[in-house]
This record gives structure tokens, sequence and C-alpha cells, in this order.
């Protein structure tokens, strides 16, 4: 009762403030600058004291919300996107079509202007109805290059090894520390995952230069495009500078935080039940969860992103479960996996979550292996057309520095009681013995890796065997293989997640409340940053297996 009388107070402040705003003319074309990769969700809230330090990024979410303000408002009749030159995850590309897409769906005009186009930002471009460049800018070459690394003679080279067991050759995650190159297998991975990305790039290019796929195709292979190259080419639809842009819309262009406050603010939504949203992002560890303070350049992804602890989820998703508001769960997954322990942890509180409320899982642009691993408890699982999911399998190693230690003259003596303590060390590779146990023991993780896939979608093990033993697959090919649902992103998965809940289309999105013993972000310092490292480091060591996707390298151009 006392929350409707708040409800109906808020409505009455919302009608008077909406009156006002009426009163002001707003501007007829408003401008956004995406100047860096926007996340898909808005970060988690941070102290209180933090709130006034830092201005968090824009992500996905909230350009969302500015867009349908705009799109809410009739008197505004065009939107112009200014893209800086990135680099953006196939994900995130997109997620920004799908936005541009709603925006032209409710009347406006949308125009997309660069100072010069990466083959990202240009895909995204391509969604809009007009496609402008700065004189003298480029258009970027607009094909892929994927480049694969491998660390091998420069570990031989200080006297480090790394010694690990794996359950398949397309298990390849491993490879960039035991190989000289790719495996045939690694390679026919490679070619499938670069194939599916070019064609979901030549299919947003014909789209949006209605061109058919051989004009589109031969546009991608002449770029890169100088200025007149694009435009003679219909690469782009004119060259205009940013201070002739309005000249170019008809008439004055305003920015989004001049014309935020002329804009209808959506209507206070009612009291009700909820849909939880539950975040697990970046490498799954056993413990806490911790976030990164920064990635330095070049560093290896895995050392320098977010940590997901297993005692955080749980904790999480046991509050979900008895949390009476929460009437459904989007669990948003963005992680290549990692420790198995702490996946299975993670999917045994999901599929207690799921017993009690409908659980919907939506993919980001990565969530393989372990981070695949936890979407098997979902009703329903969406991923995106570009997302990297899949590789279904196990390894398990470790790595050994005893020839590093010997060429720094470090003196080691063990005293052991027991056949294998020392198994773990990084004195020796494991012994013959101990590879045996290995891999008996990765075999039972593997087992019930494709146990709980089975189970999740509902089909004997020997139909996804063949779909699992390290593969690693777009969300598209995913769909076509039956390991995902649907093809969508977090607005897909919410919609799902109301109608299993039966709640209400405006049933608001709300973050889960972090776990009391979720580690603070660090300080954005070089020894924060050496500390969250050595922290991956010691969790990959203490995991016995690990559900990890190979690295697959951003896209070039």
């Amino acid at each position: 009762m006392i929350g409707q009388a708040i409800w109906a107070v808020r409505v009455a402040v919302w009608w008077v403030r909406g009156l006002l705003r009426r009163r002001r003319r707003p501007p007829e074309r408003v401008a956004f600058l995406l100047e860096s990769p926007p996340p898909e969700l808005d970060p988690p809230r941070p102290p209180v004291w933090q709130r006034f330090l830092s201005r968090p990024p824009l992500s996905l979410q909230g350009l969302g919300r500015q867009f349908r303000a705009v799109a809410a408002e009739p008197r505004v009749r065009a939107v112009v996107l200014h893209l800086r030159p990135m680099e953006l995850s196939a994900a995130q590309v997109e997620g920004l079509r799908e936005l541009i897409a709603e925006v032209r769906g409710a009347g406006k005009r949308v125009t997309c202007w660069a100072p010069g186009y990466t083959a990202q930002t240009y895909c995204v471009a391509c969604a809009a109805d007009e496609v402008l460049l700065q004189p003298g800018g480029l258009v970027a070459p607009l094909g892929l290059v994927r480049e694969h690394l491998f660390l091998t003679d420069a570990l031989d080279r200080v006297g480090v090894r790394v010694d690990l067991l794996q359950v398949s050759p397309y298990k390849t995650a491993g490879d960039q520390l035991t190989r000289r190159g790719l495996t045939p297998e690694a390679r026919e991975m490679a070619d499938w995952l670069a194939d599916a990305a070019l064609t979901d790039r030549l299919e947003a290019i014909a789209a949006g230069r209605t061109l058919d796929e051989a004009a589109a195709r031969a546009l991608v292979d002449r770029s890169p495009l100088t200025d007149q190259q694009a435009v003679t080419g219909g690469a782009v639809d004119g060259l205009v500078s940013e201070e002739d842009l309005p000249a170019r819309m008809g008439g004055e262009v305003r920015s989004w935080g001049a014309a935020r406050r002329r804009l209808p603010r959506p209507r206070p939504v009612r009291p009700g039940r909820v849909v939880a949203l539950l975040r697990i992002e970046g490498m799954i560890v056993d413990g806490r969860s911790r976030r990164a303070p920064f990635r330095p350049p070049l560093a290896p992804p895995l050392l320098f992103q977010d940590q997901c602890g297993d005692l955080t989820v749980v904790e999480q998703a046991r509050g979900l479960a008895v949390d009476r508001r929460a009437g459904a769960v989007v669990v948003w997954v963005d992680s290549p996996g990692g420790s198995a322990s702490a996946s299975e942890s993670m999917a045994a509180a999901l599929a207690m979550l799921a017993a009690r409320k409908p659980v919907v899982a939506v993919m980001g642009p990565v969530a393989a292996s372990g981070g695949y691993y936890v979407t098997t408890p979902a009703a329903r699982v969406f991923a995106r057309s570009g997302t990297i999911t899949g590789s279904i399998g196990v390894l398990g190693g470790k790595v050994v520095a005893g020839g590093l230690l010997d060429r720094l003259l470090v003196r080691r003596e063990l005293t052991l009681r027991g056949e294998h303590s020392a198994m773990w060390g990084a004195e020796a590779p494991f012994t013959e013995a101990e590879r045996r146990w290995m891999g008996e023991f990765i075999g039972r993780s593997y087992g019930l890796f494709l146990e709980r896939v089975a189970a999740g979608r509902r089909r004997p093990v020997a139909e996804i065997e063949p779909l699992a033993g390290g593969r690693v697959w777009t969300g598209r090919q995913a769909r076509e293989r039956g390991l995902v649902d649907e093809l969508g992103g977090l607005a897909a998965g919410l919609a799902a997640a109301r109608r299993l809940a039966g709640l209400r289309e405006d049933a608001p999105l709300r973050e889960a409340r972090r776990g009391r013993g979720e580690l603070a972000v660090l300080p954005a310092t070089a020894p924060a940053a050496v500390e969250h490292a050595l922290r991956a480091v010691a969790a990959l060591r203490q995991a016995g297996a690990w559900w990890l996707c190979p690295l697959v390298s951003e896209d070039g151009g």
C-alpha cells in the first residue's frame, strides 16, 4: 500500500515535469558521441564515495535509454551518431546496429559521421540511413585478420615449460603455451570462425549499402579506401566536415547533453515483481569476485581481466532464490571460462535457482567453456550472432619453472612424505603415473561437462559429443547446432524472462545485490595490476582442471 502511494506521487511529479518539458521546444536533431567501445551493461554501482570521483563509461544499456528518449519525442526528426575510430567486438557491433534500427523504427532519420572508419565502426554505420565521412578520412580494410601467438620458444629461452593434458585436439586453449604453430584442428576451427565472422560482416554491408553479396565482397576486397574512393565506390554517401553537418542536416544539431532536459523521461514503473540481473563476467575462479584495476597494453588477457568467484555468484543465486520481488532472473555471461570446480559450483547454484523461478541466460561477446557451462541450467539461452561460445572441453596441467630457477642459481631441496605429494610443484613435469591420474581426472571432468550440457539441451550425450571436444562456435553456428536457443542480446533475454514468469512487459531489470564478501576494485596502480595478475595465476594453479576457451584475437582492420 505504501509502495503504491509512493508510486502515485512519483507519477504525479513525472506528469508535472513532463508538462513543463513540453513547453520547451526540443531540438529537431540530436547528436551522440561514441568514442570508446561500450560495454553491454551499466557498470556495477560503485561505493558512494567513488561516484563523485569518476564517470563510468557509456554502456549499450545507457545509450539505449538515451535513444529511446529521443524516439519518444515526436518533434525530434533526426539523430547523428558521431563514431570515433575504435575496435569493437562482434557483439558490440550487433548491439549498436540494433539500437540504430530501433530509432529508425520510431521514424527518426539516423546519420553516422566519422573522421575515419574502422571495419567495425563501418559495419555499425551501415545500419544508418546515411553514412558520412570527414574530407581526407579513410575507410580502413574491411576484411578481417586474426593473429595467433605461440610462446613456447620464448618460454624455453627462460627455462619455463607448461605441462598440459587435454581431452581433444580441438581444445586449443593451451596451444599458445605448448606449441609452435596451429595444429590442423586449430586451423580448421580458426577457418570456420573467420568464415562466419566475414559472413556477418558482408551481410551488414550488403543490407546497409543495398548491395548483393558479390558486390559487398568486392567492396571489402577493394578496401582500404580514400575519401574520394569511398564516395565514388558507394561506400559512403558524402564527404562533410563536422562543422558543416548542420548545413547538411538542414538545421542546428544539438548534443545529447544539451537536449536531454527537453526530452521526455520514461513513466515511473508500477511497484511489483522485477527481473533480477546476475553477472558472470571475466575469468571464473574459486573464491570471491574481484575487478581488475586496469588492463596494461599488450598484457595477457587472462591475467588482467575481471575475476568472477564462485563464492560470490553462489551467494547471489541463493539470495535471489528467496527474494520474493525477483520473479525471474537473467544471467549475463561474458567469460572465457576458468576453473572447472568453480564453474560446477555456479551451475549447481543456478540449477537450484532455476527450480524455483525462470532463469534465462544471455551471452555477451564470449561465453565459452566454463562460460558456456554455467548457462546450462537456464530455460532459454540467447547469444549474439558473433558470440564466441562452445569450447566444451577440459584441460589441466601446470607451469614447470625448474629450468628458470636453475638459471637464476636458486637451489632447492624437498622433504616429501607420500609418493605424489609434489605432483603440483613447479620443479618438474608430471611423472607417467601422475599423467595417467591426470588423464583420468580430466576425463571425469569432461564426462561431467557433457552430462551437464546434454541435460540442459535435453539431448543424449551421443548427440552432444560431436559438437564438443573443445570446438569453438559463433553464436549463429551454435544456434544451428542446438547449443543455444535464440539469437539476441539483453533486450531479447529480458523479454523472454518476463514472458516465462508472467510479468508485466515493463517489469524492470534490477541488479542482484553484490556478494557481501566481494572484493572491491583495486586502485589503478601498477602494483595493484601486478597483484591482480598474480592472483589470476594462483587461481589457475589452484584449479585441478580448467574449462577455458582458446583466446580468439580481435579482428584486424
